[in-house]
């Protein structure tokens, strides 16, 4: 195989690597091609090796993408733990607050019957417990 088809192949074949592998490691690659094509290596054969090698490259995954899918992993946990609490405590009915002064006397409606002793008392019936400004006092 004469020389400028022999490093056609082997350019060939680098271009396979990822980009970042390339940047990194290409310019030497090719040197390193061209110095065993001199020596007798075949083409083929160096071809043949860089595009196993360049399938490793493309199938082996970086620590760094494991690393940052596990970071990804608990953000999204932690956030849907987060919405969670958030859809849990608004199911807790508000409380009203009384941002005006009463007017007139504060008026009391009685809560529900005290429970009887055997019997199940009855729910949704809030007690109202109002008290008069300055008096301090509760009905």
């Amino acid at each position: 195989m004469d020389s400028p088809r022999a490093a056609r192949l082997v350019q060939a074949v680098l271009r396979c690597y990822p980009a970042r592998w390339r940047r990194r490691h290409g310019e030497e690659a090719a040197e390193l091609a061209a110095l065993l094509i001199r020596d007798g290596t075949p083409a083929g054969s160096i071809a043949w090796s860089y595009l196993v090698g360049a399938a490793r490259e493309w199938l082996t995954p970086r620590p760094g993408r494991r690393l940052s899918t596990a970071a990804c992993a608990l953000l999204v946990a932690a956030g849907s733990v987060g919405v969670s609490a958030g859809v849990l405590a608004s199911t807790v009915p508000a409380r009203a607050a009384i941002t005006s002064p009463p007017h007139g006397p504060a008026r009391c409606r009685p809560g529900p019957p005290e429970p009887v002793p055997g019997l199940i008392p009855a729910l949704g019936h809030p007690r109202v417990i109002s008290s008069e400004a300055g008096h301090g006092r509760s009905c």
